[in-house]
């Protein structure tokens, strides 16, 4: 998949690029970061920051790339904020010099007419779903029209951007998400199970773990029945939803239909570095989502060493390459058929681990992520012209 059409292989800017970095610039309003060179940005970033989902996680990422070039940067749950005039009154309040917003929508909708320069990052449901309301799309292509820059995670989300706002062809680069997992070593997988409430010897337990904010889009009921109707077939797999309870209602959905289900679990939200324990404690990490911009999850599930099953849709489809670095599923029995061949076939196991960590190490560098993010905000310094 790699960093085509914009940057190259390894994410960087090719020589000769439309974002080629300028010189950096001083600061013109704001004041010495700690560690930096003084030279930095005071930058607003906007993005919905529910504690322990993908989109906060990328976003602290994100924040970590451009305060270590020396940047402020002031990293705000865009549901906070309801007007622009709020918006307005903060870059008043911080000295606020340019701004990014991951989630076109959600976040670069409260960006518009400030008179800050500013770049989007596509978050997923913006291009999934957002774009085929009549109103938000047409917010979304002022958006873009005002924007810098913009990145997607994948060449699919860059055509689908391209094809809708042509107009913005030229300021959309590909950044696939960079990753890296840092599992809690001293994580009690035992008391974990207990928690859990399954009582299974571990030397034939087989735990299938799905990380997900229960919400809709994340379709986390899925595989329930089918995976209940296998469990009594074969009591030690357990399939284990780990997530935040983003929808109300939905999680009251969620937690009635999970009561009823045999082999079934809900765990709430974990932090980071226990969830990546857990991730390398179980079997398969399982992706049931309705959409996706790119999952964080199954991406660090290759990096542990984890098989990966997932459901065949196109954010998935773009990471995982069937029998090759996961397995896609497209309705909950082949999900169960491919469960159960991955249960019986060590080899199959290992080549998809070994496929998996191979792609995540060549194609999501957090190295290269980092690079291209510090390149692309300095287009935000000084007027279009300099």
């Amino acid at each position: 998949m790699g960093a085509a059409g914009g940057t190259d292989p390894a994410g960087r800017p090719p020589a000769g690029s439309a974002f080629r970095p300028r010189p950096r610039a001083r600061s013109r309003r704001g004041g010495r970061w700690p560690g930096g060179d003084g030279g930095g940005m005071r930058l607003l970033f906007l993005a919905v920051l529910r504690p322990h989902t993908g989109n906060a996680v990328t976003a602290q990422r994100v924040r970590d790339h451009l305060e270590a070039a020396g940047h402020v940067c002031l990293l705000k749950d865009a549901f906070d904020f309801d007007s622009p005039s709020e918006i307005a009154a903060l870059i008043q309040a911080e000295a606020v010099e340019a701004a990014l917003a991951l989630h076109l929508y959600r976040g670069g909708r409260l960006l518009l007419g400030h008179g800050i320069p500013f770049g989007i990052i596509f978050g997923g449901t913006d291009l999934n779903e957002d774009i085929n309301q009549g109103e938000k799309h047409q917010v979304m292509g002022t958006v873009l029209g005002e924007a810098r820059f913009a990145v997607a995670f994948t060449e699919s989300m860059k055509a689908m951007a391209r094809l809708q706002w042509p107009h913005a062809k030229g300021k959309i680069y590909v950044q696939s998400q960079g990753i890296a997992t840092a599992p809690n070593t001293a994580f009690n997988w035992d008391a974990f199970l207990q928690r859990a409430d399954i009582q299974q010897s571990t030397d034939n337990l087989h735990v299938f773990l799905l990380i997900c904010g229960l919400r809709q889009v994340k379709d986390p009921l899925y595989l329930v029945d089918a995976f209940a109707e296998w469990h009594q077939e074969e009591p030690s797999v357990y399939m284990v939803i780990v997530g935040p309870e983003v929808d109300p209602v939905f999680t009251r959905e969620v937690k009635a239909k999970v009561k009823r289900a045999t082999g079934v679990r809900l765990i709430p939200e974990m932090p980071q570095d226990d969830l990546h324990a857990v991730v390398k404690k179980c079997f398969a990490l399982v992706n049931s989502s309705v959409s996706e911009g790119m999952s964080a999850a199954i991406l660090e599930a290759m990096d542990l060493e984890v098989p990966v099953l997932a459901r065949n849709i196109p954010g998935n489809a773009a990471v995982v390459t069937h029998e090759v670095t996961g397995l896609l599923f497209s309705d909950p029995q082949e999900f169960v058929q491919l469960a159960k061949r991955l249960i019986s076939d060590p080899a199959l196991q290992k080549e998809l681990v070994a496929n998996g960590r191979r792609y995540v190490r060549m194609y999501h560098s957090w190295q290269a992520e980092r690079d291209t993010y510090q390149h692309l905000v300095r287009t935000l310094e000084g007027s279009p012209e300099d």
